[in-house]
């Protein structure tokens, strides 16, 4: 009786542990495509010019949009599906990385920065942009550094690498900074706009982004202090090396022959829709660099 139910014991667990095998399929983003019709994309509505929206009912457009479609194009060719069909997910700078980790977003095409943190949940394409953190004031405000900020409160976005530095700012150099965030970079932007805020913190091009598209953009200025650059990525889900390649293959291939430089010049050296604002925002040398020698490298 006791063999007997050791057998039976024994069979169980074979049974369980071939289960486990057989349901702990590796990714295949890939393939989830090609099964479903569908490519789901992270995109935002207001990181201008990288990924925002015109209008309510439209897509996201810019510099990270046109480059994810460049993936996309891709993808359609190599699973020769011309008529694959594009489907947006709107992110925030909270729910980015739980939307591609539980296969909402197959690739988060925005302004995500490149962190090792990061990387331990998710994977990264190599660098499309480095930007800095700096800080955005109004001109009339009488500051000049981050220094300055002593006994003021500074905005910035909710989960963004900005409120990290900024906080190790004010430890390191004994500042007294009062902080207040908004869910995304508009709502950060209203309250400097609205003097709820001194100053904003965030990387130097969407702070251009943000000023360029204000109603009176001559208000504000951007400090010349910059706290770190920051490598922005796409972001897919980890041990995925099929999808991995192909993206990774895409964007070197556009860095690599030039392509690259004219979307460049499209969003940051031009005017843009809706407003025809101009950043004119050259091609900085770590752009270049990262353009010479693609990397997934982050910080």
């Amino acid at each position: 009786m006791d063999l007997k139910h050791a057998l039976i014991s024994a069979f169980v667990m074979l049974a369980a542990q071939g289960h486990g095998v057989a349901t702990a399929q590796p990714v295949d983003t890939l393939q989830k495509i090609k099964d479903s019709g569908v490519i789901h994309l992270g995109g935002r509505d207001a990181s201008f010019p990288f990924s925002y929206k015109v209008s309510a009912a439209a897509d996201p457009i810019g510099y990270s949009a046109d480059l994810c479609m460049k993936v996309v194009d891709a993808v359609k060719a190599k699973l020769n599906m011309p008529n694959l069909k594009v489907q947006y997910t709107i992110v925030t700078p909270t729910n980015r990385v739980p939307l591609v980790q539980n296969g909402t977003v197959d690739l988060e095409c925005s302004t995500t920065t490149n962190t090792v943190a990061r990387a331990q949940q998710v994977d990264f394409a190599p660098t499309i942009f480095v930007g800095s953190i700096a800080a955005a004031v109004k001109k009339d405000s009488g500051i000049n550094t981050f220094s300055d900020f002593g006994g003021k409160t500074v905005a910035t976005v909710s989960g963004s690498t900005a409120i990290q530095l900024l906080r190790a700012y004010r430890k390191t150099e004994k500042v007294d900074i009062a902080e207040i965030s908004g869910k995304d970079t508009s709502e950060a932007f209203l309250l400097l706009s609205s003097d709820r805020a001194v100053a904003m913190v965030l990387e130097d091009v969407q702070l251009a982004g943000l000023i360029a598209n204000a109603r009176a953009p001559g208000t504000y200025k951007i400090l010349p202090e910059r706290l770190r650059d920051e490598p922005y990525g796409f972001m897919f889900r980890k041990e995925d090396a099929r999808f991995k390649e192909l993206v990774d293959q895409t964007l070197t291939s556009l860095m690599k022959s030039g392509e690259v430089n004219e979307l460049y010049a499209k969003w940051f050296t031009r005017p843009v829709p809706p407003n025809n604002v101009n950043l004119e925002f050259p091609m900085s040398n770590a752009v270049r660099e990262a353009y010479s020698n693609p990397s997934n490298k982050g910080i």
